[in-house]
Protein backbone atom coordinates (compact mmCIF):
# COMPACT_ATOMS: atom_id res chain seq x y z
CA UNK A 1 0.00 0.00 0.00
CA UNK A 2 1.85 2.40 -1.38
CA UNK A 3 1.59 6.10 0.12
CA UNK A 4 1.21 8.69 -2.67
CA UNK A 5 -0.85 11.59 -2.38
CA UNK A 6 -1.59 15.14 -3.89
CA UNK A 7 1.82 16.13 -1.98
CA UNK A 8 4.02 13.33 -3.56
CA UNK A 9 3.06 15.27 -7.19
CA UNK A 10 3.00 18.92 -5.79
CA UNK A 11 6.96 18.35 -4.84
CA UNK A 12 8.32 16.13 -7.08
CA UNK A 13 8.83 13.48 -4.04
CA UNK A 14 8.65 9.87 -3.87
CA UNK A 15 6.81 9.65 -0.42
CA UNK A 16 4.67 12.69 1.69
CA UNK A 17 6.59 12.88 4.44
CA UNK A 18 8.72 16.66 5.60
CA UNK A 19 11.08 17.32 7.32
CA UNK A 20 10.06 20.11 9.88
CA UNK A 21 12.38 23.04 9.42
CA UNK A 22 13.81 22.99 12.74
CA UNK A 23 15.89 26.02 13.30
CA UNK A 24 19.45 25.27 13.48
CA UNK A 25 18.87 21.57 13.26
CA UNK A 26 17.70 21.05 9.81
CA UNK A 27 20.84 21.39 8.31
CA UNK A 28 21.58 21.17 4.55
CA UNK A 29 23.06 17.59 5.58
CA UNK A 30 20.04 16.57 7.27
CA UNK A 31 17.64 18.39 4.49
CA UNK A 32 19.53 16.80 1.64
CA UNK A 33 19.31 13.56 3.52
CA UNK A 34 15.97 13.18 3.74
CA UNK A 35 15.63 14.61 0.13
CA UNK A 36 17.64 11.91 -1.17
CA UNK A 37 15.63 9.16 0.65
CA UNK A 38 12.74 10.32 -1.44
CA UNK A 39 10.93 12.98 1.42
CA UNK A 40 11.37 16.44 1.04
CA UNK A 41 14.13 18.30 3.34
CA UNK A 42 13.31 21.64 4.60
CA UNK A 43 16.61 23.62 5.62
CA UNK A 44 15.32 25.37 9.43
CA UNK A 45 16.67 28.47 9.13
CA UNK A 46 14.96 30.50 11.34
CA UNK A 47 18.39 31.60 12.82
CA UNK A 48 20.65 32.09 9.69
CA UNK A 49 21.53 35.50 9.02
CA UNK A 50 21.44 36.45 5.00
CA UNK A 51 24.20 35.02 4.46
CA UNK A 52 24.92 32.27 6.14
CA UNK A 53 21.16 31.18 4.83
CA UNK A 54 22.47 32.04 1.13
CA UNK A 55 25.12 29.49 2.16
CA UNK A 56 22.66 26.88 3.33
CA UNK A 57 20.77 27.08 0.30
CA UNK A 58 23.98 26.63 -2.03
CA UNK A 59 25.65 24.00 -0.26
CA UNK A 60 21.60 22.05 -0.23
CA UNK A 61 21.71 22.41 -4.02
CA UNK A 62 25.15 21.12 -3.86
CA UNK A 63 24.30 17.69 -2.29
CA UNK A 64 21.30 16.78 -3.98
CA UNK A 65 19.35 17.36 -7.10
CA UNK A 66 16.18 16.58 -5.24
CA UNK A 67 13.67 19.40 -4.18
CA UNK A 68 13.75 21.11 -0.90
CA UNK A 69 12.49 23.32 1.40
CA UNK A 70 13.63 26.95 3.22
CA UNK A 71 11.45 27.30 6.77
CA UNK A 72 11.85 31.16 8.32
CA UNK A 73 9.45 32.35 10.82
CA UNK A 74 7.08 36.40 10.07
CA UNK A 75 6.15 36.51 13.15
CA UNK A 76 3.77 39.71 12.82
CA UNK A 77 4.04 40.35 16.42
CA UNK A 78 8.09 41.48 16.02
CA UNK A 79 6.35 43.82 12.94
CA UNK A 80 4.07 45.59 15.21
CA UNK A 81 6.87 45.86 18.04
CA UNK A 82 9.05 47.61 15.79
CA UNK A 83 6.48 50.41 14.43
CA UNK A 84 5.40 50.78 18.16
CA UNK A 85 9.11 51.16 19.02
CA UNK A 86 9.46 53.46 16.18
CA UNK A 87 6.44 55.39 16.87
CA UNK A 88 7.62 55.83 20.57
CA UNK A 89 5.34 53.63 22.24
CA UNK A 90 7.03 51.09 23.75
CA UNK A 91 10.55 51.09 25.34
CA UNK A 92 14.27 50.73 23.53
CA UNK A 93 15.59 47.24 23.11
CA UNK A 94 18.28 48.14 25.74
CA UNK A 95 15.57 49.34 28.33
CA UNK A 96 13.44 45.68 27.77
CA UNK A 97 16.94 43.55 27.83
CA UNK A 98 18.97 45.89 30.54
CA UNK A 99 16.61 44.67 33.49
CA UNK A 100 16.79 40.85 32.62
CA UNK A 101 20.54 40.35 31.92
CA UNK A 102 21.51 40.42 36.01
CA UNK A 103 18.71 37.52 35.89
CA UNK A 104 20.77 35.47 33.58
CA UNK A 105 24.31 36.26 35.30
CA UNK A 106 22.56 34.96 38.44
CA UNK A 107 21.64 31.74 36.82
CA UNK A 108 24.66 30.82 35.21
CA UNK A 109 26.56 32.02 38.50
CA UNK A 110 24.30 29.68 40.44
CA UNK A 111 25.39 26.56 37.62
CA UNK A 112 28.47 26.70 37.41
CA UNK A 113 28.05 28.40 33.93
CA UNK A 114 31.23 30.79 32.40
CA UNK A 115 29.84 33.23 30.43
CA UNK A 116 30.78 33.20 26.81
CA UNK A 117 32.90 36.28 25.08
CA UNK A 118 30.29 38.28 23.49
CA UNK A 119 32.09 38.34 20.27
CA UNK A 120 31.82 34.51 20.33
CA UNK A 121 27.51 34.80 19.51
CA UNK A 122 28.12 37.09 16.55
CA UNK A 123 29.42 33.71 14.42
CA UNK A 124 27.04 33.63 12.15
CA UNK A 125 26.23 37.22 11.82
CA UNK A 126 28.04 40.10 9.49
CA UNK A 127 28.46 43.51 11.42
CA UNK A 128 26.10 44.87 8.35
CA UNK A 129 23.49 42.08 8.67
CA UNK A 130 20.61 43.41 10.80
CA UNK A 131 19.60 42.07 14.59
CA UNK A 132 18.99 38.22 14.90
CA UNK A 133 15.29 37.89 14.80
CA UNK A 134 14.10 41.35 14.33
CA UNK A 135 11.72 42.43 11.62
CA UNK A 136 14.37 43.72 9.28
CA UNK A 137 16.20 40.17 10.03
CA UNK A 138 13.12 38.48 8.66
CA UNK A 139 12.61 40.71 5.66
CA UNK A 140 16.85 39.91 4.27
CA UNK A 141 15.87 36.45 4.82
CA UNK A 142 12.84 36.64 2.75
CA UNK A 143 14.95 38.37 0.17
CA UNK A 144 17.85 35.53 -0.37
CA UNK A 145 14.59 33.04 -0.34
CA UNK A 146 13.55 35.01 -3.05
CA UNK A 147 16.50 35.94 -4.91
CA UNK A 148 17.66 32.11 -4.47
CA UNK A 149 14.44 30.88 -6.42
CA UNK A 150 13.79 27.69 -3.66
CA UNK A 151 11.58 25.11 -4.86
CA UNK A 152 9.56 25.33 -1.85
CA UNK A 153 9.41 27.98 1.30
CA UNK A 154 7.72 27.42 4.84
CA UNK A 155 6.58 30.21 7.02
CA UNK A 156 7.12 28.66 10.69
CA UNK A 157 5.27 31.33 11.92
CA UNK A 158 3.03 34.00 10.45
CA UNK A 159 1.63 34.82 6.97
CA UNK A 160 4.09 34.96 3.75
CA UNK A 161 1.10 37.06 1.80
CA UNK A 162 3.29 40.22 1.76
CA UNK A 163 5.74 37.88 -0.41
CA UNK A 164 3.24 35.42 -1.91
CA UNK A 165 3.75 36.73 -5.68
CA UNK A 166 7.49 37.06 -6.11
CA UNK A 167 7.64 33.74 -4.51
CA UNK A 168 5.14 32.84 -7.27
CA UNK A 169 6.36 34.29 -9.69
CA UNK A 170 10.05 32.10 -9.14
CA UNK A 171 7.87 28.74 -9.27
CA UNK A 172 8.07 28.06 -5.70
CA UNK A 173 5.59 26.44 -3.65
CA UNK A 174 4.48 28.13 -0.65
CA UNK A 175 2.83 26.62 2.78
CA UNK A 176 2.08 28.05 6.30
CA UNK A 177 2.54 26.32 10.18
CA UNK A 178 -0.90 26.93 11.85
CA UNK A 179 -2.10 26.22 14.79
CA UNK A 180 -5.69 27.36 14.58
CA UNK A 181 -8.11 27.20 12.44
CA UNK A 182 -8.80 30.67 11.93
CA UNK A 183 -4.89 30.68 10.94
CA UNK A 184 -5.49 28.41 8.37
CA UNK A 185 -8.21 30.21 6.67
CA UNK A 186 -6.04 33.60 6.52
CA UNK A 187 -3.17 31.93 5.19
CA UNK A 188 -5.22 30.24 2.43
CA UNK A 189 -6.71 32.96 1.51
CA UNK A 190 -2.92 34.57 1.18
CA UNK A 191 -2.39 32.05 -1.49
CA UNK A 192 -0.55 28.95 -0.08
CA UNK A 193 -0.12 26.32 -2.30
CA UNK A 194 -0.40 23.91 1.62
CA UNK A 195 -1.09 24.36 4.81
CA UNK A 196 1.07 22.15 7.92
CA UNK A 197 -1.47 21.99 10.73
CA UNK A 198 0.94 21.83 13.77
CA UNK A 199 -0.42 20.56 17.10
CA UNK A 200 0.21 20.80 20.60
CA UNK A 201 2.24 17.69 20.85
CA UNK A 202 5.10 19.41 18.40
CA UNK A 203 7.90 20.57 19.60
CA UNK A 204 9.26 24.48 18.84
CA UNK A 205 6.51 26.99 18.58
CA UNK A 206 2.92 25.26 18.46
CA UNK A 207 -0.45 25.33 19.37
CA UNK A 208 -2.67 25.30 22.21
CA UNK A 209 -5.05 22.70 20.60
CA UNK A 210 -3.78 18.84 20.29
CA UNK A 211 -2.81 17.68 17.21
CA UNK A 212 -5.61 14.82 17.24
CA UNK A 213 -7.98 17.62 17.23
CA UNK A 214 -6.44 20.13 14.63
CA UNK A 215 -5.77 18.38 11.75
CA UNK A 216 -9.18 17.12 11.04
CA UNK A 217 -10.56 20.70 11.69
CA UNK A 218 -8.37 22.45 9.77
CA UNK A 219 -9.07 19.83 6.82
CA UNK A 220 -12.94 20.67 6.87
CA UNK A 221 -11.71 24.40 7.22
CA UNK A 222 -9.79 24.45 4.50
CA UNK A 223 -9.04 20.57 2.94
CA UNK A 224 -9.51 21.64 -0.87
CA UNK A 225 -5.24 22.51 -0.10
CA UNK A 226 -3.06 19.69 0.82
CA UNK A 227 -2.96 19.79 4.39
CA UNK A 228 0.08 18.13 6.36
CA UNK A 229 -0.52 16.70 9.89
CA UNK A 230 2.24 17.71 12.74
CA UNK A 231 2.99 17.40 15.86
CA UNK A 232 4.17 14.45 18.02
CA UNK A 233 4.53 12.35 15.13
CA UNK A 234 7.55 10.15 15.37
CA UNK A 235 6.71 6.68 13.61
CA UNK A 236 4.92 5.25 10.90
CA UNK A 237 1.56 4.81 13.33
CA UNK A 238 1.47 8.67 13.94
CA UNK A 239 1.55 9.09 9.88
CA UNK A 240 -1.14 6.50 9.43
CA UNK A 241 -3.06 8.40 12.29
CA UNK A 242 -2.18 11.72 10.43
CA UNK A 243 -3.70 10.21 7.05
CA UNK A 244 -6.90 8.89 8.86
CA UNK A 245 -7.82 12.20 9.86
CA UNK A 246 -7.81 13.91 6.45
CA UNK A 247 -3.98 15.06 6.38
CA UNK A 248 -2.39 14.47 3.04
CA UNK A 249 1.49 14.30 3.85
CA UNK A 250 3.40 15.02 7.21
CA UNK A 251 5.69 17.55 8.69
CA UNK A 252 8.18 15.26 11.04
CA UNK A 253 10.74 17.07 13.38
CA UNK A 254 12.01 15.51 16.62
CA UNK A 255 12.31 12.20 14.98
CA UNK A 256 14.99 13.75 12.60
CA UNK A 257 16.65 15.18 15.95
CA UNK A 258 17.97 11.71 16.76
CA UNK A 259 19.58 11.64 13.52
CA UNK A 260 23.63 11.32 12.43
CA UNK A 261 23.35 14.57 9.86
CA UNK A 262 20.87 16.81 12.27
CA UNK A 263 22.31 20.32 13.33
CA UNK A 264 22.31 19.67 17.31
CA UNK A 265 25.30 18.65 19.94
CA UNK A 266 25.96 14.88 20.53
CA UNK A 267 24.99 15.97 24.26
CA UNK A 268 21.03 17.10 22.43
CA UNK A 269 20.40 14.13 20.88
CA UNK A 270 20.97 11.56 23.90
CA UNK A 271 18.98 13.95 25.96
CA UNK A 272 16.47 13.16 22.73
CA UNK A 273 17.33 9.32 23.47
CA UNK A 274 17.17 9.33 26.74
CA UNK A 275 13.57 11.50 27.89
CA UNK A 276 10.58 9.56 28.17
CA UNK A 277 6.77 11.47 27.46
CA UNK A 278 6.60 13.35 30.04
CA UNK A 279 10.10 15.16 29.40
CA UNK A 280 8.67 18.13 27.49
CA UNK A 281 7.25 21.44 29.08
CA UNK A 282 5.91 24.89 27.14
CA UNK A 283 7.85 27.64 28.14
CA UNK A 284 8.84 30.95 26.73
CA UNK A 285 12.56 31.26 28.35
CA UNK A 286 14.12 30.97 25.00
CA UNK A 287 12.32 32.79 22.22
CA UNK A 288 9.94 34.89 23.95
CA UNK A 289 6.64 32.84 22.40
CA UNK A 290 5.37 29.69 23.75
CA UNK A 291 7.20 26.78 23.37
CA UNK A 292 7.94 23.01 23.35
CA UNK A 293 11.29 22.57 25.07
CA UNK A 294 13.10 19.46 26.62
CA UNK A 295 12.43 20.67 30.40
CA UNK A 296 15.88 21.86 31.74
CA UNK A 297 17.64 23.72 34.67
CA UNK A 298 16.70 26.94 32.71
CA UNK A 299 12.92 26.72 32.29
CA UNK A 300 12.52 25.38 35.72
CA UNK A 301 14.54 28.56 36.83
CA UNK A 302 11.89 30.90 35.13
CA UNK A 303 9.59 29.24 36.80
CA UNK A 304 10.93 29.37 40.41
CA UNK A 305 11.83 32.52 40.42
CA UNK A 306 8.61 34.33 39.06
CA UNK A 307 10.36 35.62 35.84
CA UNK A 308 8.59 37.09 32.83
CA UNK A 309 10.16 36.09 29.82
CA UNK A 310 10.03 38.79 27.67
CA UNK A 311 8.95 38.91 23.88
CA UNK A 312 10.70 38.05 20.74
CA UNK A 313 12.89 38.87 19.65
CA UNK A 314 14.35 40.36 23.42
CA UNK A 315 13.86 37.09 25.02
CA UNK A 316 16.65 35.66 22.93
CA UNK A 317 19.13 38.44 23.90
CA UNK A 318 18.65 37.11 27.57
CA UNK A 319 18.38 33.39 26.48
CA UNK A 320 21.55 33.36 24.11
CA UNK A 321 24.19 33.91 26.23
CA UNK A 322 23.26 31.52 29.10
CA UNK A 323 22.78 28.78 26.07
CA UNK A 324 26.00 29.44 24.36
CA UNK A 325 27.79 28.62 27.74
CA UNK A 326 25.90 25.60 28.25
CA UNK A 327 27.12 24.33 24.99
CA UNK A 328 30.02 25.08 25.67
CA UNK A 329 29.93 22.94 29.02
CA UNK A 330 28.07 20.49 27.14
CA UNK A 331 25.12 20.50 29.77
CA UNK A 332 22.22 18.58 28.47
CA UNK A 333 20.51 19.69 31.68
CA UNK A 334 20.67 23.24 31.01
CA UNK A 335 20.12 23.25 26.99
CA UNK A 336 18.69 19.76 25.88
CA UNK A 337 16.70 21.74 22.90
CA UNK A 338 13.38 21.86 21.65
CA UNK A 339 11.33 18.44 21.23
CA UNK A 340 7.75 17.48 20.76
CA UNK A 341 6.27 15.01 22.90
CA UNK A 342 7.06 11.72 20.53
CA UNK A 343 10.56 12.09 21.65
CA UNK A 344 9.77 8.82 24.09
CA UNK A 345 9.33 6.89 21.31
CA UNK A 346 13.36 7.82 19.58
CA UNK A 347 16.00 4.78 20.95
CA UNK A 348 18.75 5.37 19.49
CA UNK A 349 20.48 8.00 16.79
CA UNK A 350 20.30 6.64 13.44
CA UNK A 351 21.05 8.08 9.69
CA UNK A 352 18.15 10.12 8.22
CA UNK A 353 17.40 8.01 5.23
CA UNK A 354 17.16 4.66 7.51
CA UNK A 355 14.53 6.73 9.71
CA UNK A 356 12.47 8.15 6.96
CA UNK A 357 12.53 4.30 5.43
CA UNK A 358 11.36 2.51 8.51
CA UNK A 359 8.96 5.59 8.71
CA UNK A 360 7.18 5.00 5.46
CA UNK A 361 7.71 1.30 5.81
CA UNK A 362 5.59 1.18 9.12
CA UNK A 363 2.87 3.30 7.96
CA UNK A 364 2.26 1.19 5.31
CA UNK A 365 1.80 -1.74 7.62
CA UNK A 366 -0.38 0.04 9.91
CA UNK A 367 -2.88 1.35 6.89
CA UNK A 368 -3.23 -2.18 5.39
CA UNK A 369 -3.61 -3.64 9.41
CA UNK A 370 -6.70 -0.96 8.89
CA UNK A 371 -8.45 -1.31 6.17
CA UNK A 372 -8.01 -5.05 7.48
CA UNK A 373 -10.69 -4.16 9.58
CA UNK A 374 -13.37 -3.90 6.99
CA UNK A 375 -13.25 -7.46 6.15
Amino acid sequence: MAMKTRICDLFGIEVPVLLAGMGGASTPELAAAVSNAGGLGVLGAAGCGPKQLREWIQRTRALTDKPFGVDTLLPASVRRARDQQQAGEAPSPAEQVAPLQGFAQQFMDEFGLEAPDPESLKVTRDPDEPLPLSAEFFEAQMEVVIEEQVPVYVSGLGNPGPWMDRLKANGTKVGAVVGKVKHAVQVKSSGVDFIVAQGHDGGGHNSPIGTMALIPQVVDAVGDLPILGAGGIGDGRGVAAAFMLGAEGVWVGSAFLASDEAGIFDFQKQAIVDAEEDGTTISRAVTGKPARIIRSLWTDYWVREGKEPLTMPYQGMIASPVLAAANRAQRGDINPGFAGQGIGMVKAVRPAAEILREMVYSAEQALQRASNLHR
